[in-house]
């Protein structure tokens, strides 16, 4: 070889398996403690920079978070991370507010009672320092502006309160002097102010106006707008549009178009309502807008199939632009196939060139530019295959996991039973699939997964098939031997926009990682 040819560089390798750490817990219950049903989180959402993380109950509280380590030594973390600056610390929040975004409501005209549970929130742009963001229960969503506003508090009253007696007379035997508006007196006897003001002996020498001030700030939240009466059916998503001015809301038939500044009105662009109801075979399950393109949408549905549809095309968007679903296996269908198919929750990944979806038993990826199949499918907890039965009989298998994906596109994660929940690679040749615990020892549960040969990256149609040993001989077991517990649920979680840091709820605790 020359002197002066150059080594090729070697092709660069799937990114290392992250090491997670625990970082914080808020709300944390102590053994034996009871949970109570209005504590538990139901919606977890990170804000697009990342420095605020908003959580709601199933008492209709939606509580923020802020960042604390977003400075340092004066510069903003993100710029330091563009210098490659060393930072050791690793995202943390503290407490910023809550407030009670909605209260339980009957409906009369249908006899139902409309629970206060917070299903869905999305962050708003944010606009003169104040925050903005969209809560939505089963029927309302309601439009929130949380701002610092001065606390106004009187001061510099008329008298020492040391020096006031009974009756508001003071008690000194000098002679009164007049006040002047700073404090001070002049000097000089107080009837100077002639014959028609004068004062009792031992009364008020004078009067001082009292002084509003503004020192301290208090956090307000703001309903701005409530946007009601537009569904018949329980709103399963709501996600904003990247044109900082319409957002979508979905329920099990329709989805609705809205003007974040008209709450009056909506427009109807997807509705799969059959003329008969005895022919519904399918219902929306998720929605969600593309991160840039505010032209286009996706929703899933509870027979496993993902719609993009584009606004261009129609004002109602009853045909799709692409169709993603999985052909079914021939001879695999059982009587639990169609449930387990069911989507319960998509994400686009932050370029929009991905979607990724989570249905009972498996996270697909699925590319938006090849609709043959998905690019890739996790198993998240294959073991319980063989208990099915008991999930149907207990409801469990209708229980709804949400899914994230991290800001660089590289890894996937979603919950599991026993407070676990899973983070996949999913880049070319990636083994890496980690199973952790939302405690304070997330790697206390880890299942050590077996290498496998690197697949071939030609192969368009891979399949990343992320099993553990199925626990077929011991159904109640997982992986690790460990018993299953059906009660303690990992549904919802959320992937920082720009760090390995996960946020996720289990019951009443928030529970934060990061690697």
């Amino acid at each position: 070889m020359n002197g002066g040819d150059e080594v090729a560089a070697a092709p660069a390798g799937p990114p290392q398996s992250l090491d997670w750490k625990f970082s914080q817990v808020f709300g944390e219950r102590t053994a034996g403690e009871e949970v109570q049903e209005v504590d538990i989180i139901s919606a977890i959402e990170f804000d697009k920079t990342g420095d605020h993380l908003a959580t709601g109950d199933r008492g209709g509280r939606v509580v923020l978070f802020e960042r604390t380590d977003t400075k340092d030594h004066g510069v903003p973390r993100r710029d330091l991370e563009r210098m490659e600056y060393p930072i050791g610390r690793h995202p943390e929040f503290r407490y910023k507010t809550e407030f009670q975004s909605h209260e339980p409501e009957f409906d009369y005209l249908k006899s139902l009672e409309i629970e206060e549970k917070i299903n869905k929130i999305r962050w708003c742009q944010t606009a003169n320092g104040a925050l903005f963001l969209l809560s939505t229960n089963d029927k309302t969503i309601k439009f929130w502006k949380v701002q610092e506003k001065k606390v106004k508090k009187i001061s510099d009253m008329n008298l020492d309160p040391s020096k006031a007696v009974g009756n508001g007379s003071i008690a000194s035997s000098s002679t009164p002097k007049l006040c002047l508006a700073n404090g001070g007196s002049p000097d000089r006897s107080y009837n100077y102010l002639g014959n028609d003001f004068s004062f009792p002996p031992g009364g008020l020498p004078s009067l001082r106006l009292p002084v509003v001030t503004s020192q301290e700030t208090n956090l307000v939240a703001r309903c701005r707008r409530v946007y009601a009466h537009a569904h018949d059916y329980h709103i399963n998503s709501v996600s904003n549009n990247s044109d900082g001015e319409t957002f979508i809301s979905a329920d099990d038939l329709r989805i609705n178009l809205w003007n974040l500044e008209i709450s009056n009105q909506s427009f109807n662009i997807v509705d799969v309502k059959p003329a008969n109801m005895e022919d519904l075979t399918e219902v929306i399950t998720s929605a969600e807008f593309h991160p840039t393109h505010c032209n286009t949408l996706a929703y899933s549905s509870s027979k496993g199939s993902i719609r993009v549809i584009d606004l261009r095309q129609s004002a109602l968007c009853d045909s799709h632009a692409k169709l993603f679903e999985e052909p079914e296996a021939p001879g695999s269908r059982s009587f639990f196939t169609e449930i387990i198919a069911s989507i319960s929750d998509i994400k686009f990944a932050r370029d929009g060139r991905y979607i990724l979806s989570r249905d009972y038993m498996t996270l697909k990826l699925w590319d938006i530019n090849m609709d043959s199949g998905p690019v890739a499918t996790f198993q998240v907890h294959e073991y319980l295959r063989p208990k099915l039965c008991d999930l149907y009989e207990n409801d469990s298998i209708f229980d709804k996991f949400e899914c994230c994906l991290s800001g660089d596109g590289l890894r996937v994660a979603t919950g599991s039973y026993s407070n676990l929940f899973r983070v996949f690679g999913c880049a070319p040749g990636s083994t890496e699939a980690t199973t952790l615990e939302a405690s304070k020892n997330p790697m206390r549960r880890q299942v050590q997964t077996p290498s496998r040969p690197s697949r071939s990256l030609s192969s368009i149609t891979r399949v990343v098939r992320r099993e553990l040993i199925t626990g077929a001989e011991n159904p109640g077991v997982d992986a690790n031997g460990n018993a299953f517990d059906f009660t303690t649920k990992l549904l919802h979680l959320a992937w920082h926009p720009t760090e390995n840091s996960i946020a996720c709820a289990a019951a009443n605790s928030l529970y934060m990682y990061y690697a």
